[in-house]
């Protein structure tokens, strides 16, 4: 079964569009980052209020993803991906997301990757999430070390054709299908929490390889003061993060209301509770 299940083809496009992946051909060619930050009060708040009913484990990692998830209810195209230079608008949402092993300098890195629908709530998201983890922490080998491990047995020389013949079978959409739902590669978004090294985020390039369109990185929570309308000074708590996204997916302006959607479901995140009213569809 090749990749082609990943999603369907965008034919509706305008012409300048379409032709934009041929003048831009790698994801390297086509980034555009943004940073940005949120105030955590509203998600403390609701951290504190699920952990009291028993959701031991929330954190502002899960908040995030559901706040993604419930963008791409909304704004689909920034779900599409590129391939072979056209546009797809993928079936469903993949987070990719590294995670150690063990917080220590020679700990293992691995891979999870979280498969999710735009009505997915909260809830959705924090079962997903911790399942993936502990499937990881638990010591099982995933699909991901396990394709990695495989790749690694082969000679260097020949690994570097083996990595050719990979790159050209993904360009004509010819990867099986069973490759790419563990490929870190594949997939809607790469996130990365720089918030459990207490560092701020970075600006993470995007793969040339495979068809992962945006990266998203965020922080730790850092205090910020914020001059008020009356001249006075108050000090808010806030979370930056960094979007490194592939333009060539959607416009400035698309980019522009999905991020207004993003920071809000961030600012007001009790609506992540309930599922969306309505799933928007890309268009056909």
């Amino acid at each position: 079964m090749s990749s082609m299940k990943e999603g369907r083809r965008v034919k509706s496009l305008d012409p300048f569009t379409t032709i934009v992946p041929y003048i831009m051909v790698e994801r390297s060619d086509s980034q555009n980052t943004i940073n940005e930050c949120f105030d955590v009060k509203g998600v403390e708040a609701l951290i504190r209020r699920l952990r009291h009913d028993g959701y031991d484990s929330i954190g502002v990692l899960h908040i995030i993803i559901a706040a993604y998830v419930r963008t791409i209810s909304q704004r689909p195209a920034i779900n599409r991906y590129i391939r072979g230079q056209k546009i797809y608008a993928r079936n469903g949402i993949v987070i990719n997301m590294a995670v150690k092993k063990k917080m220590s300098l020679d700990g293992q890195e691995t891979t999870i990757k979280l498969v999710l629908n735009p009505s997915d709530t909260l809830f959705d998201v924090y079962d997903k999430v911790n399942n993936a983890l502990k499937e990881v922490y638990e010591g099982d080998e995933g699909g991901v070390d396990a394709a990695a491990r495989i790749v690694g047995y082969i000679p260097g020389l020949f690994k570097k054709f083996a990595i050719w013949v990979l790159k050209t079978a993904d360009y004509f959409g010819l990867i099986p299908s069973a490759l790419t739902a563990v490929s870190p590669f594949h997939g809607s978004l790469f996130i990365t929490n720089m918030a459990s090294l207490n560092i701020p985020p970075i600006k993470h390039h995007l793969y040339n390889f495979g068809n992962v369109p945006v990266f998203l990185a965020f922080g730790a929570k850092r205090a910020e003061l914020v001059l008020n309308e009356d001249g006075s000074v108050s000090k808010r708590r806030v979370i930056d993060f960094v979007f490194n996204i592939d333009e060539r997916i959607c416009d400035g302006y698309y980019f522009a209301s999905a991020l207004k959607i993003f920071k809000k479901s961030l600012v007001f995140p009790e609506a992540l509770l309930e599922a969306p009213e309505m799933v928007v569809e890309d268009l056909k």
